[in-house]
C-alpha cells in the first residue's frame, strides 16, 4: 500500500492515513498503518533490524487525514507530553446534516464509552467513568440544496469518537456516519465525511513549530459539494 508522506525528518514522520485502515493492530488482525510504515522505512532505508515507530495520536479506522508518528524514543516521549499538555493543535473538516443556525463556539460534554459495544455516549458528568470532552466548532459553509453544512473542528481533548458523538447528540450527525448518524439512500456504503485536516506542534528536538495540512478528497461526494480549497485558506 502506498501511504502519502506529508513531512519527515530524523525524528518524525507525518503521513496521510488511508481511510478504513486501523492505525495500529487490533482484534481484526488486519495489517495497520504502523505495519505498512515500518515495512516501507525498513526497505527504503535498508535497515537490518527492527524499525522503531510510535504512534503519537490516533484516528478512527474510517477516518483519513493527518497522522503523526515518532521515529525515535526521544521524540515519542516528548510528543506524548506535548499531547498530554494539550499543546498539539489538531483540526478536522467534517460535513454534517444541515444545522439550524451557523455555529462558532466551544462545545463541552461528558462522554462515556461502552467498551463491549465500542460505542460512546454523551452522559451526565456524574456518571462513573465519564470524561470531559471539549472542542471548537465552526460552520464554514451551508449547501441548501443538499441540506449539508461544512464545519471545521479544533480539538481541545481527544476522546474516543468525540467529534462524531458531539455532533450526533446535537441532531446534526456527520454525513455517512454509520455508527452515530442517520442513514439515507445516498449515504449507504459511502465513506464518513470526517477528515483530519491539520496538525501543529513544537518539534521535539528543535525550536521550530511544525504545521502540516492535508485536504480531503475534493472530487468525492460529499466533499465536492463545497469549495474546500477556498475554506483551507480562510483564517481559523
Amino acid at each position: 500500500m502506498h501511504i502519502n508522506i506529508l513531512y519527515e525528518d530524523n525524528h518524525l514522520i507525518v503521513v496521510e492515513k488511508p481511510v478504513n485502515i486501523a492505525v495500529q493492530g487490533d482484534q481484526s488482525g488486519d495489517k495497520c498503518v504502523l505495519d505498512y510504515l515500518k515495512d516501507f522505512i525498513k526497505q527504503r532505508d535498508n535497515k537490518p533490524g527492527n524499525v522503531f515507530l510510535a504512534l503519537v495520536h490516533r484516528l478512527d479506522r474510517p477516518v483519513g487525514g493527518v497522522l503523526v508518528c515518532a521515529k525515535t524514543s526521544k521524540a515519542a516521549s516528548r510528543l506524548a507530553n506535548t499531547l498530554r499538555l494539550r499543546q498539539m493543535e489538531r483540526s478536522y473538516l467534517t460535513i454534517v446534516h444541515r444545522l439550524d443556525r451557523p455555529i462558532d463556539e466551544k462545545w463541552t460534554d461528558y462522554l462515556w464509552k461502552d467498551r463491549q459495544k465500542n460505542l460512546v455516549y454523551s452522559v451526565s458528568k456524574n456518571k462513573k467513568g465519564s470524561q470531559k470532552a471539549t472542542a471548537y466548532y465552526k460552520t464554514l459553509e451551508t449547501d441548501p440544496h443538499h441540506q449539508l453544512s461544512l464545519m471545521k473542528v479544533k480539538l481541545n481533548t481527544g476522546r474516543s469518537h468525540q467529534i462524531r458523538v458531539q455532533l450526533s447528540s446535537r441532531k446534526c450527525p456527520i454525513w455517512a456516519d454509520h455508527r452515530y448518524g442517520r442513514m439515507t439512500k445516498e449515504e449507504a456504503g459511502e465513506q464518513i465525511a470526517l477528515w483530519a485536516y491539520s496538525v501543529s506542534f513544537k518539534h521535539p528536538t528543535r525550536d521550530e513549530v511544525i504545521y502540516v495540512t492535508c485536504p480531503p478528497p475534493k472530487n468525492k461526494v460529499p466533499w465536492r459539494y463545497f469549495n474546500i480549497e477556498d475554506k483551507e485558506n480562510r483564517p481559523s
